[in-house]
């Protein structure tokens, strides 16, 4: 059991006397933490600036395709407006008193038209080229919605009703509404066919559409926003 004895550390005269080894780490100074620390958002900005980007790409391709890269002698019908200008937070009421807020509106193209309630000539003119347009665009019309905006009390008539079934009618405040959409030059804010984009921009004002001609060059545009935004709006209102 000599062994035993021998390798024990209380054998060991002056043993359990011996300091501790102890190992002394130094501590980063304050203005290297802070520098890392700074180092580290400023990496994470850009990798969501990047991601931000990314996601951004096909939409910004496709106005690029249609405000910049227009092929010789292509015109607009409509007016492009400049700058874009959101859609208000605006609460509209419809018709069977329901309250609803124009932001929720987004999500796809919205095709505008503005009119009192009692709706004269040229209001139910627009009404019916809205539902024409939209028909007229094929398998993109589930891209585009018709709202017709009513900046009075007056009552609709019961027989404009049936039309209005596939669309969106709301009631809005006048001075709210023309703080958003706005005529052209001696024009009425009625006269004006509107068109706002699926992120909520209002972005074309066409000239007033009385005849089929006027409304042959509407459709036109339409389409070929339908076909510069294929890549990233789809059908169904989305949002």
């Amino acid at each position: 059991m000599s062994g035993s004895n021998s390798s024990s550390p209380a054998a060991v005269p002056g043993n359990l006397d011996q300091p501790l080894g102890l190992t002394v780490h130094s501590l980063p100074a304050p203005q290297e933490a802070a520098m890392a620390d700074e180092q580290r958002t400023r990496t994470g900005r850009w990798k969501m600036l990047v991601v931000a980007l990314v996601c951004a790409a096909p939409v910004l391709a496709s106005y690029f395709m249609y405000y910049v890269v227009r092929p010789e002698g292509r015109r607009n019908f409509g007016e492009l407006v400049d700058p874009q200008r959101p859609i208000p937070s605006i609460t509209g009421t419809t018709l069977d008193g329901q309250r609803v807020a124009l932001p929720a509106l987004q999500g796809q193209w919205l095709l505008v038209s503005v009119a009192g309630g009692a709706c004269d000539a040229a209001c139910e003119k627009h009404l019916y080229y809205q539902r024409q347009l939209r028909e007229g665009l094929g398998r993109d019309k589930e891209r585009l919605d018709r709202v017709w905006l009513i900046p009075d009390s007056a009552p609709v008539r019961d027989d404009l009703k049936p039309a209005l079934q596939q669309g969106t009618v709301l009631r809005v405040d006048p001075a709210q509404l023309a703080g958003w959409l706005t005529p052209a030059r001696d024009r009425q804010l009625a006269d004006h066919l509107y068109v706002v984009d699926p992120l909520g921009h209002w972005m074309m004002r066409f000239p007033a559409t009385q005849d089929a001609a006027t409304a042959a060059k509407v459709r036109k545009d339409l389409e070929r926003l339908m076909r510069a935004s294929a890549g990233w709006d789809k059908p169904g209102r989305g949002g």
